[in-house]
């Protein structure tokens, strides 16, 4: 089996990273890790893929007079590690088009909401703002406009009554560990592409078309009709 190297982007812990990490230490999963690169040389992350055996990379954007001779050496550092696709996982950097369009198809992304609601920063104290009683977080594939890719993958989470942003970020958090890595699976499979701005699956819909989300949950009775 054909095992796709991936760059793994951060710019923090690394919850998701180390997520994709454990994933990729399955015989019959059909990506690798390649190389973990961040923005930020404090970044914890760092150390937890190290720990792993993984090489990894610091490439501080605050030593660049701008965002396109960072993206330029990003792109080094991406395709010198024989990436093939590129995963941010928590990477808080606005690219340049060109950029990502030298990825165009093969970087995708992990977002802390339902895209297209609440792109951007603080998607849980807006979501309990707003008062919905369905969150989650969403896999996407990274285009110029931000968070605003074709959607690969949801996961919706209930909002319990007293929630906090921490408390609905750390639901989300654990929703987001089982998402990302099962939307790689995809892609590196080669069962999702990227096609005329859209997602086409392969072998049809990679999400179980029975599933059903419902908060508050439905009596029993009703789930079942």
């Amino acid at each position: 089996m054909k095992r796709r190297p991936v760059a793994i982007l951060i710019s923090g812990r690394g919850s998701n990273m180390a997520a994709l990490i454990a994933a990729t230490q399955r015989q019959d999963y059909p990506a690798s890790i390649a190389i973990v690169i961040s923005n930020r040389p404090e970044a914890p992350g760092l150390e937890r893929a190290a720990a792993e055996g993984v090489a990894t990379a610091v490439l501080d954007h605050r030593s660049f007079a701008d965002r396109s001779r960072f993206d330029s050496e990003l792109r080094k550092l991406i395709d010198g590690s024989g990436a093939e696709l590129v995963a941010c996982a928590g990477y808080m950097r606005i690219m340049t088009p060109q950029f990502v369009e030298a990825y165009a198809g093969r970087m995708i992304n992990i977002h802390p909401a339902l895209l297209p609601l609440y792109k951007g920063l603080d998607t849980h104290a807006r979501a309990l703002a707003d008062g919905v009683r369905i969150h989650g977080c969403t896999v996407h594939f990274v285009t110029t406009e931000i968070d605003s890719g074709p959607i690969i993958a949801q996961a919706a989470v209930p909002v319990m009554p007293g929630d906090t942003p921490l408390t609905l970020a750390a639901r989300v958090n654990a929703a987001e560990l089982r998402l990302f890595p099962a939307a790689l699976e995809q892609v590196a499979a080669g069962h999702v592409r990227l096609e005329n701005g859209r997602v086409v699956a392969r072998n049809g819909d990679i999400v179980d078309p029975l599933a059903r989300l419902f908060s508050p949950p439905l009596p029993e009775e009703l789930a079942k009709s």
